[in-house]
């Protein structure tokens, strides 16, 4: 069987089981299996595939077929043009997540004269945001957090793929509980998916992603509401505190963040889709 017609048969059994983008879950696995990248996969359609790189490629497509993300089968993910080293003890990352990075890089704009400026990415799981920022913001350091020794595990190794780890300091420990010092920016993408809608979530997340990175209690705000009445006792004046929500949480959150920060500037940030998706809090 020649690639050609191994895409092919792929595509078709993938998009069988209403996976989207089957053509592109298909070439991924297929360039993964056979260590080659997509300019000779398409060069070269006659190419032969041996029985050994058969049977390598369809055990990477059973477990596709049994729905387990294409992330966690290669061992790779990317955020924020960022290439990340992802596993089942963390969340793989969504291109929602990346307004976060956005609106710190915003802040640093805006505050020339704050240097270095102090983040804290709580929840830092692979640590995609954290390693995003400190790309794009060279005068930031950044103190991300998880409870999840596992997570930290990857999140340093992340690090040390692109040498962060004299910038991003990892700490272990409940949202902002390792902290002994104030920030100037606090971001944060905590669970929030209401306990009612776990069961209809796609069985890529219900059955692989960590349930912890995605279980927010009964309103999805269980964890954000914590984080809130923390956050006041660790932002420096001028401070901004950043936080993913999810679909149809605006107003609950919007009313949460008033009652810890009466005083402060409170709005919300749609993403792509026109959907609110970050809670912005100005000190």
């Amino acid at each position: 069987m020649n690639l050609r017609e191994t895409l092919r048969q792929a595509e078709g059994q993938i998009a069988s089981k209403d996976i989207p983008d089957a053509r592109i879950e298909a070439e991924l696995l297929l360039m993964h299996s056979l260590g080659i990248g997509k300019v000779e996969l398409y060069a070269s359609p006659e190419r032969e595939v041996s029985p050994s790189e058969l049977e390598h490629f369809y055990q990477l497509l059973w477990r596709r077929l049994q729905h387990e993300p294409a992330a966690y089968i290669l061992g790779e993910s990317q955020f924020y043009g960022v290439d990340l080293h992802v596993n089942p003890h963390v969340l793989i990352p969504r291109p929602e997540s990346e307004l976060l990075v956005e609106l710190t890089l915003e802040y640093a704009n805006e505050h020339p004269s704050k240097a270095p400026i102090s983040v804290a990415d709580v929840g830092t799981g692979s640590g995609a945001i954290a390693m995003a920022i400190a790309l794009h913001i060279p005068q930031a350091e950044i103190y991300a957090t998880d409870v999840s020794q596992a997570a930290l595990q990857i999140a340093r190794s992340n690090c040390q793929r692109y040498g962060l780890q004299s910038r991003v300091h990892l700490l272990r420990g409940d949202l902002l509980q390792p902290l002994q010092w104030r920030m100037n920016v606090i971001v944060a993408n905590l669970p929030y998916v209401e306990s009612r809608n776990l069961p209809n979530l796609p069985p890529e997340i219900r059955h692989f992603e960590p349930l912890a990175a995605l279980a927010g209690g009964s309103d999805g705000l269980h964890h954000i509401g914590r984080l809130l009445a923390q956050a006041g006792q660790k932002l420096l004046p001028e401070g901004m505190l950043l936080v993913e929500i999810g679909q149809g949480q605006a107003a609950a959150a919007t009313a949460l963040a008033r009652s810890h920060f009466p005083t402060g500037q409170i709005d919300l940030v749609p993403d792509l889709a026109g959907i609110d998706r970050v809670l912005r809090v100005r000190t």
